[in-house]
């Protein structure tokens, strides 16, 4: 595919520009993650956030975080802003069950986000009785590919039960999210295959970034053909239809652009997207830290935060530097996804339009 935009997906960028700088204007917050605990029964290879199976750093308290939902009810509509509840894997917390009848009754809707490895039919029961009514199951290839990224014999079939006792639940929405690597590349069409027998509706594919434990391993990065081939993959699943699969929103893609996902890229970190980390920081993606963080639930007011800090975030034009400072693209790129950029010095660690051919 030619990767520069023609005539009619310009004047299609330039609409969504216009929609992106409105929507950074108003900075609703509608989606807010919670990282629960830093504790992870798996030891993934990718794994951003360094993750154990027996975290130095304690869980939050639900209380806690509860406490900065209920000031943000009383000033905005509980049903626009969804609760991801993430980690670590939050379904070693017993306490989920609590802290999501109190969620669910104060009319904000929440899920999790897990690797699957203990969401046994009785646990999934009991969450959906606590009012969960959304959650992704990680899904890294098939078992070859999957046990060897997971760091853990077994973790391919517990995931695929997982994710069958999602398709046989009342769930309202739920998602199957595969981490892009060298080894799974050739598993994606026999996946699809599978997903689709299984009754899976939505399937999210995304890149790994050079974070974490993943930096350290080049089998986790896609060269520029690699990620061309997962791309063309991505565009001829979506043209029949069977099953609804988005490419992550990491980086500008050229004419991929609406093709390989349902939008254009857009990252909305601190424009829509809100996070509480483990220790408290007030952030976006749980992605971003350090330089990123905005101040902390046990000291400043979240939403005092929300609607007077991340500037970093809502104002991008320092990030117009390096090779970013001569691209074409960037009116309708702005820099890529946040989480590509280095959190101290800001620098772009990783471009897929470059990685394609056409920066």
């Amino acid at each position: 595919m030619e990767l520069k935009p023609g005539l009619k997906k310009r004047t299609q960028l330039e609409f969504f520009r216009f929609h992106k700088n409105l929507q950074t204007s108003v900075h609703d917050l509608k989606y807010l993650f919670w990282e629960c605990t830093l504790r992870c029964n798996l030891n993934c290879g990718h794994c951003g956030s360094d993750c154990l199976s027996s975290s130095s750093v304690a869980d939050m308290p639900a209380k806690d975080f509860l406490r900065v939902l209920d000031a943000i009810r009383k000033k905005l509509d509980p049903g626009k802003i969804t609760i991801a509840i993430t980690g670590g894997e939050p379904i070693l917390r017993r306490d989920l069950e609590q802290a999501g009848h109190q969620m669910a009754s104060w009319g904000f809707p929440w899920g999790i986000v897990s690797n699957g490895w203990d969401l046994s039919s009785v646990r999934l029961k009991s969450l959906l009785s606590a009012g969960m009514v959304t959650m992704t199951v990680s899904l890294d290839g098939m078992a070859g590919s999957h046990d060897w990224l997971r760091k853990k014999n077994g973790s391919f079939k517990r995931a695929v039960k997982a994710i069958s006792n999602l398709t046989a639940s009342s769930i309202p929405v739920y998602d199957v999210m595969t981490c892009l690597t060298q080894r799974n590349l050739q598993d994606l069409p026999r996946m699809k295959d599978m997903l689709v027998k299984m009754g899976v509706k939505n399937w999210r594919i995304v890149s790994i970034f050079p974070r974490g434990r993943g930096a350290s391993d080049p089998d986790l990065s896609l060269n520029g053909s690699q990620l061309r081939q997962a791309l063309d993959f991505i565009k001829s699943v979506r043209e029949p239809g069977e099953i609804r699969v988005n490419y992550g929103c990491d980086g500008f893609l050229g004419n991929y652009e609406k093709v390989v996902r349902d939008d254009f890229m857009f990252c909305r970190a601190g424009i829509n997207i809100g996070s509480v980390l483990i220790d408290g920081s007030i952030s976006a993606c749980p992605s971003l830290r350090d330089d990123f963080i905005q101040g902390n639930i046990y000291k400043d007011d979240f939403l005092e935060c929300w609607e007077n800090r991340f500037d970093v975030m809502r104002d991008r034009s320092w990030a117009k530097t390096g090779e970013c400072a001569e691209c074409s693209s960037w009116k309708w790129c702005g820099g890529n996804g946040l989480h590509l950029r280095h959190e101290k010095t800001g620098e772009l660690m990783m471009c897929q339009l470059k990685d394609l051919g056409d920066c």
